[in-house]
């Protein structure tokens, strides 16, 4: 007889025997695994608020720093003309690769030279900037960008490569966000600075601005970079530049040259110049130009465009051990007369072996200060300085000569720049001879003849490519510069231009460019 309620037991037992038995057959099999609960994560603060709140309000110091001063710092390109390459001056196995035939001289440089970068500041609303020397040297263009992304074709006021200062100029429309400067003459080795600049080092790797942080490690630092510089170009006024760097910790790399270091209050104290590296790159020393003695180079270059540099017309060295008991020093400080200039204003006021240990009034404790110091005066004031003579101290009054230095800096050259240039490449047109040498089936048509490094061309992923025959702009057909320029013409900054091109072995393809603001 039927029995439902013990059918349903039989049900149930049976269910429950293939359950278990699968479920060690699954195990037998490594078909389940050991189940994890998920963590319970931490997020209560381990450290209490109170005991970690110097460092934040630090940090929060640092925060509005930046936002703060970066507006009025900008990028700085300049365009430097090519050099003639001779292949005299290049060993022979490397010759091939400058496309210089035997037997040939120099080769005219291409029409770009190369871009060199760095960064400025700027110090008043009509538009002036203050950068390096290095930066702008040698350029015929100059490009400054703001932060806004605007940019515009600057003038070089002026400037000293005994001192690595320089000042560019911009007409910007508008109110433009302007440095405050501080006194460098107060800055304490141990305070915390901020090294700014404004590399761009291009589309894909931006580094419009990079801060860093750091303290004042030293100050009066003289590396001697300028003096090698200038003992290239002329032995004769090497011994003119002036060197008393402050020294920082903060990360200063090439890009940053030119910026402002600044102190907790937002004020320019130096400018970012140089670092000690022996690959270029920061390894834990920067250095920046005192922003006192910027401040008097800029006024100078502004007014004059070049710098009246006074002269105290003696040959000067620190002062050794030796010559502090020698003399009779109350400590190891001071700067040691060498020789007096016949012709300077120093002849029949001090005399050799003369101790200078201040100058009006303030210490002087080594060649670089006295050297800043009198850099920050003028050709005709009078300065008070402390000598030791005969092991006793002497006040000495000198009128400050001008020293016979001063050349006025070539100014940037006066020129139309042509709408590709402004893109950032030249064309050439493809004659029968260059048709040949690269292969194109046939002669005709404009060639991609260089792409300028940190150009609007050459930061497209892809970019433009040297040799590639351009076909079209946009919709219209192009076969010679002047095509080129036509099609350009009306083209605005902000707007895209679109390159179709062509190589030797018939592949096409489409580069998308911004027309420069």
């Amino acid at each position: 007889m039927y029995d439902p309620l013990r059918a349903k037991v039989r049900i149930v037992l049976y269910t429950a025997i293939a359950f278990l038995f699968g479920l060690g057959l699954a195990s037998g099999l490594g078909w389940t695994g050991v189940s994890h609960a998920m963590p319970v994560l931490r997020e209560d603060a381990q450290v209490p608020a109170t005991a970690v709140q110097p460092a934040r309000d630090l940090s929060d110091a640092f925060v509005r720093l930046a936002d703060v001063v970066t507006p009025a710092v900008v990028r700085i390109e300049s365009r430097r003309p090519a050099r003639a390459v001779n292949r005299q001056e290049i060993p022979a196995p490397f010759r091939r690769f400058f496309d210089i035939p035997e037997g040939q001289g120099p080769t005219p440089p291409p029409s770009q030279g190369d871009i060199a970068g760095g960064s400025g500041f700027i110090v008043s609303a009509d538009g002036y900037i203050l950068t390096n020397n290095h930066v702008v040297e040698g350029s015929d263009e100059i490009r400054v960008y703001l932060a806004d992304r605007r940019y515009y074709i600057a003038e070089l006021v002026g400037n000293d490569p005994f001192t690595d200062v320089a000042v560019v100029k911009i007409d910007a429309e508008g109110e433009l966000p302007v440095m405050s400067f501080g006194d460098s003459d107060a800055v304490r080795v141990g305070e915390w600075v901020l090294a700014i600049g404004n590399p761009g080092f291009g589309a894909s790797t931006q580094l419009d601005y990079t801060v860093t942080a750091g303290i004042v490690s030293a100050r009066g630092r003289a590396l001697g970079l300028l003096n090698r510089d200038l003992q290239r170009v002329n032995p004769e006024v090497a011994g003119f530049a002036i060197e008393d760097f402050i020294q920082t910790d903060a990360v200063i790399n090439p890009g940053n040259s030119g910026g402002p270091m600044v102190n907790l209050e937002g004020k320019v104290v130096g400018i970012n110049s140089a670092i000690a590296s022996s690959t270029g790159y920061y390894q834990g020393y920067g250095f920046a130009i005192p922003i006192n003695l910027a401040r008097r180079i800029m006024q100078d270059l502004i007014e004059y465009g070049s710098v009246r540099r006074p002269l105290l017309g003696v040959t000067i060295e620190n002062v050794a051990a030796e010559d502090a008991e020698l003399y009779g020093l109350p400590n190891v400080s001071g700067v040691l007369v060498q020789e007096i200039r016949d012709d300077g204003p120093a002849k029949g006021r001090l005399e050799p072996e003369d101790v200078i240990v201040a100058l009006d009034g303030e210490p002087v404790g080594y060649v670089a200060e006295l050297q800043a110091r009198i850099a920050e005066r003028h050709p005709g004031d009078e300065v008070t300085l402390e000598v030791y003579r005969d092991k006793r101290p002497v006040e000495v009054r000198v009128r400050l000569d001008e020293a016979p230095i001063n050349n006025r800096p070539v100014r940037t050259a006066e020129r139309a720049v042509h709408a590709e240039e402004q893109l950032g490449f030249n064309v050439e047109e493809l004659d029968e001879a260059l048709a040949r040498q690269l292969d194109y089936p046939q002669a005709g048509g404009i060639i991609i003849s260089e792409v300028v490094r940190g150009s609007a061309a050459a930061r497209r992923n892809l970019g433009l490519y040297r040799n590639w025959k351009l076909v079209a702009v946009n919709d219209a057909e192009v076969r010679t510069p002047q095509d080129l320029r036509d099609a350009l013409e009306d083209v605005q900054p902000g707007e895209i231009v679109s390159l179709h091109l062509v190589n030797p072995a018939g592949v096409t393809r489409v580069v998308n460019i911004r027309m420069p603001r």
